[in-house]
């Protein structure tokens, strides 16, 4: 039964850990939506993402890396960590993977979203029902800026996570990656999220609304807010690829090569010490601590 084809297999894994972190987002969504706040709060959504974002690497990440995002994919492309035909498919099993997590939210949560909603599925209105899918701007929220919102969040998604397992620098402890992923999904929805929902990520957003679409909500979930839909289409990957220059720029380029390490002082955070560099017959023996292997598994992660 193992699949021999290894891109279907790491499609089959990029659908999986987007469907289970979908389904824990949307369905957190649905009960706090439909419950009027009654059974959890906005935290509770956004907590219910960062375990998804947990759970689905812990799922994925042997197999496909656990990207879950096209934009995450996008910036792998760009640094060479992951070969350019691995993008579309990728992104096609995201997207998809969103999709089939939406509609069994839809599913589960058919009877409480109907009795919310008294059966009008809406984008507008204190009865609106859309957003427990896809992501909505507050209404006094203009398109520049909401494209700003989602630049920027997605930069940060890319700054924290790319240094996790950087040799050179302070790596994670590999079994911890993804509960360190999830906390800073987390720190980015509780902090970036008041005004277009922390999208930051193509295809937990697209998926969801292809769903409402079809599933009766109709095309105002494409034309509503002056067309919004596009910004967290094209932000989150331009976002993505700042946050991936940014840190080349300021921080991988300025790393010790492992082949020419460089002789440093080292400040300790915790007493503000400076310990200066030992003469170099003293310290020959220690320059091997600083060189190691910088190399990324095709993945990226």
């Amino acid at each position: 039964m193992r699949v021999r084809n290894a891109l279907v297999r790491e499609c089959m894994a990029e659908f999986l850990g987007t469907f289970v972190l979908l389904l824990f987002g949307c369905k957190a969504a649905a009960q706090v939506k439909t419950s009027r706040e009654s059974k959890g709060q906005y935290l509770s959504v956004n907590m219910a993402f960062s375990e998804g974002v947990m759970s689905a690497m812990h799922l994925s990440k042997g197999i496909s890396g656990a990207h879950l995002n096209p934009a995450v994919t996008l910036s792998f492309c760009v640094l060479g960590h992951v070969s350019w035909d691995r993008l579309v498919p990728y992104s096609l099993s995201q997207l998809l993977g969103a999709y089939m997590a939406s509609g069994l939210v839809y599913l589960v949560y058919y009877d409480a979203i109907m009795n919310f909603s008294e059966g009008v599925l809406t984008v507008y209105g204190p009865n609106e029902t859309a957003s427990i899918f896809a992501t909505y701007p507050s209404e006094f929220l203009s398109l520049g800026r909401s494209f700003l919102d989602q630049v920027v969040g997605t930069g940060m998604l890319m700054l924290c996570i790319l240094g996790l397992d950087e040799q050179r620098n302070t790596p994670a402890p590999t079994q911890l990656i993804p509960a360190i992923v999830a906390a800073v999904v987390l720190g980015i929805s509780m902090s970036m999220s008041g005004n277009c929902g922390a999208a930051i990520n193509p295809a937990r957003d697209l998926g969801p609304r292809l769903f409402t679409l079809t599933a009766g909500w109709g095309t105002e979930v494409f034309t509503c807010y002056n067309y919004w839909f596009w910004v967290p289409l094209v932000a989150p990957p331009i976002g993505a690829l700042v946050g991936t220059f940014l840190y080349q720029i300021l921080i991988s380029w300025h790393l010790p090569d492992p082949k020419h390490p460089e002789r440093v002082s080292h400040v300790s955070t915790i007493t503000t010490a400076v310990t200066q560099p030992e003469p170099a017959q003293e310290k020959g023996s220690e320059l091997g601590h600083i060189c190691c292997n910088t190399e990324y598994n095709k993945h990226g992660h």
